[in-house]
């Protein structure tokens, strides 16, 4: 046999699973890259980066809750390929192709077709929610996943010699005295630095990733702890050189205090979520757009309530299993790598419970719930084995359900309308322009109204004059329009608070007053006055804002209508 047909039969099924992975990237990439994005976070990790390159540091001039490696990240690329929405979009894409492979190379150790599987669950439950937004959760979650991959790619000779638990005959005494080798201590290093990069993009991710990597290589031997720890302490290190830009005290104000104590009185949602109706506004907003489902499916509040409490069962029983299986077999590198992926999803389920909405659901479950085959699988390796024409499908039948009878509209029936929408069947998304950007939002109406507000503005401003964006109706800031900012580069930002939250923009002391006084143009919007959810996001701050509005600007245009007969935007100036 030819060298050529040798490698073939040993990888060609892995580079097959690999194409169709990738052709189920393809597919739906048209629709992805012109679909409509959040107009804050998209807005905000268009506007964020642009700021960086201008010298802005995150915490110290504009709002950000996350940490600085994500707006490293993509500031580096905006200055390698220009600020552009497809620049930001092929970003983010990016960072699903890494989580997706990961999840791949995981679930891969279990064969196949399982690999395969797990990888396609993974990435119908995390693409469609957000789309290809370069959110800094989808960065941060690659790198864990990868960093569980390489903790667990060898089992170190002391692991695989250890007696199962209560034997009290075997090499125990000496297991410890047994030297790792270096391939080992090289793939704990990894481990620890990715992981490390992780934690840069998304500190909060800290628990998931201690549990995971503590899993991988427990039980505590210091010697092999050393690597993992200090491939970690280089991984996180950059963020001494933002703690000295920004400051200690600013740093930890933006991304302890405000996403952790301010932030969730106005941004948490019921836990469980509510059955008979959806609690997140966006929930709500996609209810609107109707589309064909040929199969029974659940309501949408339903499929929220169902998906929450999926997330959470998925996480615990992949969690259970791996730590079941390791106590039947030690040194197995599979048990070990299910206990340590395992509890990476265990660690990760504050998202789900601060705020079960899609998108965060989205983010956890992408882990536990696309491995549950893998789990089911481990069962029958240790306790049933059965032949695999039985173990295959039982294995992949309950992914199968889940995603197609229970939480359809958020992953296979969206996977399958962006599809459609890539070949131009219900095109959902419409153009905002300025000089050569673009932004797509959700409504035709709207983005007619933008258009006419971004000529005016662009035909009456000067450069690095200041920009402020918000509600109409400034004592609630449940969100903002964001994307302006991107859509005007040469115009400064008027405000801290570039990203708006409830509790935190409207707060009495957080100086709105100041920084709208400041602006030379104002765009206020209509198309969150609207926002209802069931937390603290209505409370109204102080009117100080509304009332600089009045006494020093002047209105210039107002654009569209809403239902209600009110304009979409405003455009003010500095009156005189």
């Amino acid at each position: 046999m030819s060298t050529t047909r040798r490698w073939w039969a040993a990888h060609g099924w892995d580079v097959v699973s690999v194409g169709i992975i990738l052709l189920a990237f393809a597919i739906p990439l048209r629709g992805l890259m012109r679909f409509q994005g959040p107009p804050m976070e998209e807005g905000f990790m268009l506007t964020f980066p642009q700021e960086v390159l201008r010298g802005s540091v995150p915490n110290k001039d504009f709002l950000h809750l996350y940490g600085p490696g994500s707006l490293w990240a993509l500031a580096g690329t905006y200055e390698l390929f220009g600020t552009s929405l497809a620049t930001e979009r092929i970003f983010g894409l990016g960072q699903h192709l890494v989580f997706v492979f990961g999840v791949f190379a995981i679930a891969r150790r279990w064969g196949r077709v399982l690999g395969l599987v797990c990888a396609l669950t993974s990435l119908l439950i995390v693409v469609p929610p957000a789309g290809l937004t370069a959110l800094a959760w989808n960065g941060g979650l690659a790198f864990a996943v990868w960093s569980i991959w390489f903790a667990t790619r060898r089992v170190p000779p002391s692991l695989a010699l250890a007696p199962a638990p209560g034997d009290p005959d075997g090499p125990d005494a000496d297991a410890d005295v047994v030297e790792d080798p270096p391939a080992v201590r090289r793939g704990l290093v990894v481990a620890g630095l990715l992981g490390g990069f992780g934690l840069l993009f998304r500190p909060d991710l800290v628990v998931a990733l201690t549990l995971g990597l503590a899993a991988a290589v427990w039980p505590f031997v210091w010697r092999r702890w050393r690597p993992l720890v200090t491939g970690a302490v280089l991984g996180v290190s950059p963020i001494l050189i933002h703690l000295v830009m920004a400051g200690p005290a600013a740093a930890f104000d933006g991304m302890v205090l405000d996403p952790v104590f301010r932030l969730r009185p106005g941004r948490h949602l019921p836990v469980p979520p509510s059955w008979d109706e959806l609690d997140g506004w966006f929930q709500k907003a996609s209810g609107l757009r109707t589309l064909g489902w040929p199969f029974p499916a659940p309501e949408l509040s339903h499929q929220v309530a169902m998906w929450f409490w999926a997330t959470v069962l998925t996480a615990f029983f992949v969690a259970g299993v791996g730590i079941w299986a390791v106590r039947k077999a030690p040194g197995d590198r599979r048990a070990r790598t299910l206990r340590a992926v395992g509890l990476l999803g265990v660690g990760m389920l504050s998202q789900a419970l601060q705020r079960p909405d899609t998108t965060h659901l989205a983010w956890v479950s992408c882990v536990p719930m696309a491995l549950v085959p893998v789990a089911i699988a481990e069962v029958f390796r240790h306790r049933a084995p059965a032949p695999r024409r039985v173990r295959l499908p039982v294995a992949i039948a309950p992914v199968v359900v889940i995603l197609v009878a229970v939480i359809p509209h958020f992953t296979l029936r969206s996977w399958v309308d962006l599809s459609g929408q890539s070949f131009g069947r219900n095109v959902f998304g419409y153009p905002v322009n300025n000089e050569g950007r673009n932004f797509y939002l959700g409504s035709p109406e709207v983005a007619d109204a933008a258009n006419a507000l971004a000529a005016d503005l662009r035909a009456r401003s000067r450069p690095s004059e200041r920009l402020f964006v918000g509600p109409m109706d400034l004592r609630r800031t449940p969100y903002s329009d964001a994307s302006f900012y991107f859509l005007f580069p040469d115009l400064v930002p008027a405000t801290y608070y570039i990203e708006m939250d409830p509790g935190i923009a409207d707060a009495e002391d957080s100086g709105l007053a100041d920084e709208v006084a400041s602006a030379d143009w104002l765009i206020l919007s209509n198309v969150w006055t609207n926002w209802t959810e069931p937390n603290e996001s209505d409370r109204l701050g102080p009117d100080t804002p509304n009332q600089v509005v009045r006494d020093e600007f002047c209105r210039v245009g107002d654009y569209g209508s809403t239902p209600a007969g009110e304009p979409w935007f405003s455009l003010y100036e500095r009156c005189g």
